[in-house]
């Protein structure tokens, strides 16, 4: 049964008024009410550091990520199509899979100092793993017949790339991706956080240093406005047109 569109635009509103009667109620600078932050917000935006800040975390996420991605999928679709590299690789996704991402962010600062470099490796490294886990499984599963196919008709490796593999690996590249953005936004923010001068995370670590819990709330809603545009805008009509082809199917079936 489906749902009407409205019950969806239930909860946020409902849980602002909720924040707002509790920080009324409590009347403390640890709770700022949404107006407050609101003003907060405002004040960061006339002074031109919310946009500044905003910017450098949304350019390293960018970067971390297409570098995760394009590293993880060649990994993936190699340990998926070739089963030596997969058992001789497979111990070191594993190890790679549960190392925490603050030991590494703290190598990579210690061995390459406070660099962007040593930034967006620490997040590069913690993604390619999880990329490379969902791409290999795509690629496990490639079905053999379309590669006769394929074989039979001559397709050269860029057809067979554009038209029998990227169409059967799409659904996993998406699981990917969205499990990286999701990933990525809170690796890149204690990046910042431990380590550099700018960017939301640096922002948050200011703030808490002087217990600003409006610039907090500010800089963090600011933060997640800015993912759910990419996820509404972005990924969710990737994936819907991911998975158009098997509703498809059913619908022959």
């Amino acid at each position: 049964m489906k749902t009407a569109p409205w019950i969806h635009w239930i909860a946020l509103p409902a849980s602002l008024l909720i924040w707002g009667l509790v920080a009324a109620l409590l009347d403390t600078p640890l709770l700022p009410g949404p107006l407050a932050v609101l003003q907060t917000l405002w004040g960061e935006v006339q002074a031109g550091e919310l946009q500044h800040h905003l910017g450098v975390t949304l350019r390293r996420v960018l970067l971390s990520f297409a570098l995760a991605m394009a590293l993880g999928t060649l990994l993936g679709v190699w340990m998926g199509r070739a089963p030596l590299v997969d058992a001789l690789l497979d111990p070191l996704l594993v190890l790679f899979l549960n190392l925490p991402a603050l030991v590494t962010i703290i190598l990579l600062y210690v061995w390459l100092g406070l660099v962007e470099t040593a930034a967006v490796l620490a997040v590069v490294i913690n993604k390619v793993p999880n990329v490379a886990v969902t791409v290999r499984e795509g690629a496990r599963s490639l079905d053999h017949r379309l590669e006769q196919m394929a074989e039979v008709y001559r397709f050269s490796r860029w057809q067979r790339l554009a038209h029998v593999w990227t169409p059967q690996l799409f659904p996993y590249l998406m699981a990917a991706t969205r499990g990286g953005l999701a990933l990525i936004w809170k690796i890149v923010l204690v990046v910042e956080l431990l380590g550099r001068s700018d960017g939301v995370g640096f922002q948050l670590h200011m703030a808490f240093q002087v217990f600003d819990v409006a610039s907090l709330l500010a800089y963090s809603l600011a933060f997640i406005a800015v993912v759910q545009v990419i996820e509404l805008a972005v990924l969710q009509p990737l994936e819907r047109r991911a998975s158009y082809w098997r509703q498809a199917g059913d619908r022959h079936a």
